[in-house]
């Protein structure tokens, strides 16, 4: 809709423009224009290697400006969480809300356990990140191959980790669908923008949470093991103008049912 309240949503890690998202009709129902795009290494986007999670704001700020779009909202879900809290950092006179869901908090954040409640794959994965790139490369390159030659087992790759809650999410055929083809246009590459994602997640990320000043929404469940509620919680300390949402019972793909109200609280700053 273009004419519709702009609204940014950073996908996912691994993840695509073509990521979990409210249909066309409901996104026009709404008054809501939705923009969504391949971070570097993903989809039909060139890598870029020992990018920054900091580096994001100028990629949005770029396409804001050839969409001739002035100011916006910005939410990002799991690994795109810390990259919308990048532009609510430092693009504060373009942003106008910003809501984070399930979202990472800094490596080595003061006074978080980083790991507490962290599924087995994910703290094998981010401590091979903090090893670099090379080392992630060699863990995820064969994942990404599988998933290109069959983009529907990466999901059920994750059951044996998966809460409660999150089984019930991912049972539907609908979403594991979407799964599936946002994994599969996300690695349609490499394992590049993975690798990257998870390399900038584990050093410096270029800002401070705590500079944030636009209204902040962060929201999560609290069973989730791939980026555990106490990231949330630490965050919400951290940004001064910042509401935390904390559902019991839901976890990680509980996010995927709270989009549209986020996107209707977004809409409305």
């Amino acid at each position: 809709m273009p004419d519709g309240k702009p609204i940014f949503l950073l996908h996912g890690t691994p993840g695509s423009r073509i990521g979990p998202s409210p249909r066309p009709t409901v996104l026009y129902r709404m008054g809501i224009r939705l923009i969504t795009y391949d971070r570097p290494g993903y989809g039909l986007s060139d890598r870029l290697m020992g990018r920054s999670v900091a580096d994001v704001a100028a990629d949005v700020a770029t396409v804001a400006d050839a969409l001739g779009i002035e100011r916006f909202a910005v939410t990002g879900r799991s690994g795109g969480a810390p990259h919308a809290l990048a532009c609510a950092a430092l693009l504060p006179e373009r942003i106008t809300r910003l809501a984070a869901l399930v979202p990472l908090a800094p490596r080595g954040a003061e006074g978080l356990d980083w790991f507490e409640g962290m599924s087995r794959s994910n703290v094998i994965e981010y401590t091979a990140a903090a090893r670099g790139a090379g080392a992630l490369t060699v863990l995820l390159a064969g994942v990404a191959d599988r998933v290109r030659a069959d983009p529907t087992q990466l999901v059920p790759a994750l059951d044996a980790e998966l809460p409660e809650p999150d089984r019930h999410v991912v049972a539907d055929f609908g979403i594991r669908r979407m799964l599936a083809m946002n994994f599969a246009e996300a690695l349609r590459q490499s394992a590049g923008g993975w690798v990257d994602d998870a390399v900038a997640f584990s050093g410096p990320w270029g800002f401070d949470p705590a500079a944030i000043s636009v209204p902040t929404l962060l929201w999560h469940g609290d069973e989730d093991v791939f980026s555990p509620v106490g990231h949330a919680r630490w965050l919400g300390q951290r940004i001064p103008d910042a509401t935390v949402i904390i559902q019991e019972g839901a976890a990680h793909f509980g996010s995927l049912y709270v989009l549209p109200d986020i996107l209707t609280w977004l809409a409305d700053g």
